[in-house]
């Protein structure tokens, strides 16, 4: 016969402990590599862009500091240009500014597009009409064609790229919010938020908002490598920044003329530089993804 003891008390039952965010993010990490690859490669463009400029070995601007048009070597690892700058000085330093074009541009787009978006989908009506009238017009014409008139129009300062920039990403912005918003507006924590007595501003911003970050900051990611890719763009044909400040669109451009005759490096070098850059915003959108949405972790 057993006895029980009538003191005693049964233990609590207690679920696993929750994860922290970074010990789900190294998971992530340890399951998919190329996730830990992406992260690593975002996290040398950020040295690039913040201490570039102090680390280089020559100054960019500087002309004559070695012959020009030197195939790569130990004192120029990237080669000299046309007016003997170093090549591998102004990559690194082009980092800055690209970097710091694309994030304002999507960052404006991000505020601007997601705001739009979220009224439109959470009142309907004339907001909604207004919104998708003028998101239809901006996606009417070729993205690139139109940051190209927009520039050309009011000038090709590095201020006109990031709003030209900012404008055609606007809609990728404006049709998720509304979506996400549209699917969500009736939830079962929405109504019990309006029955709480939070304000419809509230609720839209408080409740509902904070739901729909984790596509955005996928889409956010993605628009990056875009917006370096635009602003290059703009750089090659003459409507972006100009010489002699040193950006990836505007070397890759310079160096096209010395291909012919063999100077490999002016193009190849500036062009790796851009490639690495959206290559690495779009496997940071893949590692986002598995962040926020386990179901479709890879």
């Amino acid at each position: 016969m057993t006895s029980m003891s009538t003191g005693s008390k049964a233990p609590a039952l207690s679920g696993p402990p929750k994860a922290s965010f970074w010990s789900h993010l190294r998971y992530v990490v340890s399951e998919n590599p190329v996730t830990g690859l992406a992260f690593g490669l975002f996290a040398l463009i950020i040295v690039a862009a913040v201490f570039g400029p102090y680390l280089v070995p020559y100054d960019p601007l500087a002309t004559g500091v070695g012959a020009a048009l030197q195939p790569p070597s130990i004192s120029h690892w990237f080669g000299t240009d046309h007016l003997g700058r170093d090549v591998f000085s102004r990559v690194v330093v082009a980092t800055r500014l690209d970097l710091l074009i694309s994030v304002s541009a999507v960052a404006i787009s991000f505020v601007v597009g997601s705001v739009m978006g979220a009224f439109a989908g959470y009142f309907g009506g004339w907001t909604d009409r207004i919104t998708g009238r003028l998101v239809d017009t901006i996606m009417a014409f070729p993205l690139f064609v139109l940051a190209m008139g927009i520039v050309a129009a009011a000038g090709n300062t590095v201020e006109n790229i990031v709003y030209a920039t900012a404008i055609i990403n606007l809609p990728f912005y404006a049709r998720m919010a509304r979506a996400e918003v549209s699917i969500r507006r009736n939830a079962g924590y929405v109504q019990a938020a309006r029955l709480s007595g939070n304000s419809e501003v509230r609720v839209l911003f408080g409740h509902i908002f904070p739901n729909i970050m984790p596509p955005m900051m996928v889409q956010i990611s993605l628009n990056m490598g875009w917006a370096i890719l635009n602003a290059a763009g703009l750089s090659f044909i003459g409507l972006g920044v100009q010489p002699p400040t040193p950006e990836w669109g505007i070397m890759v451009a310079e160096g096209a003329n010395f291909i012919i005759s063999g100077e490999w490096w002016l193009v190849i070098f500036p062009g790796l530089a851009l490639m690495l850059a959206v290559f690495t915003f779009n496997l940071i959108g893949d590692g986002l993804r598995d962040l926020v949405d386990p179901q479709r972790r890879t």
